[in-house]
């Protein structure tokens, strides 16, 4: 018997050995498979064959998530997504092992995303962030390192866990290049910008000669940057200088992306600058501007005024 816990188990490991997937990743679907694990022990017992588990039990797994005592549940459809998403891929890895003769989430469709646009920052407010710890002064400290570093997530829009990758010899200063390792373990070569490059040079002329594969960037006890000090530093910095909502990595991402599509970049170019596997999901950046552009009409053309407004 193919005993559910074990099977969960071992896909986790086929994904660190066999993948080589990342910590977060590996993370993020021993969270999620470890709420079906507890879904269908209660329902099934503890010793679950996996071979018993259907598309109907797990259709009411999922909808058990978008309630809880008979109201809204507090998880948004994104997240039944993603938790639909990592079912899909344990049960997969089992059909393709010959565990299973069919997978059984893949009859589960998932539920309809809400269309949120990614909040964005405006050219001030990015300047007024990423000059936040040079108005700090001497007396701010990592302030060179807070400095390359809000200048290179906004200048190359990294993923923050391409940005605490990095090594200081996988920025070409000739170039004006950085490499990165992104999403599945996929190398890729952007574009870094000139106050970018000349923070990152500023920060290391202040340690003791690092060799080309020392991390480039250092937490306080002097070992490689993690993605939540990354995250903390961001909201620091950014709740100084403004009042808008909390600031992370991903919305210096996020703003990135959507500067370079209102300054008239095309699509196919920012899904390659962001890594993203598919157009779909650069595509969003695309609502952004039209947003803008509807914007500007509005307040611009004689011929869009409201009722009332003459």
């Amino acid at each position: 018997m193919a005993e559910l816990r074990q099977q969960v188990t071992a896909f986790l490991e086929y994904l660190e050995t066999q993948r080589n997937a990342s910590p977060h990743t590996i993370a993020g679907y021993r969270s999620d498979l470890a709420g079906l694990v507890a879904f269908v022990t209660q329902q099934r017992g503890p010793q679950v064959d996996v071979k018993t588990i259907d598309h109907l039990l797990l259709r009411l797994y999922l909808a058990t998530l978008g309630t809880a005592n008979g109201k809204r549940s507090t998880y948004a459809k994104s997240s039944i997504g993603r938790k639909l998403a990592a079912v899909r891929a344990f049960f997969g890895w089992l059909t393709r092992n010959g565990q299973l003769s069919a997978n059984p989430a893949e009859l589960i469709s998932s539920p309809k995303q809400e269309q949120r646009l990614p909040f964005h920052l405006n050219i001030d407010q990015t300047v007024a962030v990423l000059e936040a710890p040079e108005r700090a002064g001497e007396q701010a400290p990592h302030r060179l390192r807070d400095v390359a570093l809000l200048e290179l997530l906004y200048s190359s829009g990294l993923r923050v866990s391409e940005l605490t990758g990095l090594n200081i010899g996988d920025i070409d200063y000739t170039a004006g290049m950085v490499r990165v390792l992104g999403k599945g373990n996929k190398e890729r070569i952007v574009p870094v910008g000139s106050k970018a490059l000349s923070a990152i040079s500023r920060y290391l002329a202040q340690r003791d000669q690092p060799g080309e594969s020392a991390p480039l960037f250092l937490g306080a006890r002097g070992a490689r940057i993690n993605r939540r000090t990354v995250a903390a530093l961001v909201q620091h910095w950014s709740t100084l200088v403004s009042t808008f909502r909390s600031v992370t990595p991903h919305t210096l991402r996020h703003t990135f992306a959507t500067h370079l599509m209102e300054q008239g970049a095309d699509l196919r170019s920012i899904q390659d600058l962001l890594g993203h596997a598919s157009l779909s999901t650069t595509q969003k950046y695309t609502h952004v501007s039209i947003d803008q552009l509807l914007a500007v009409y509005d307040q611009a053309h004689p011929r869009a005024q409201k009722k009332g407004d003459d």
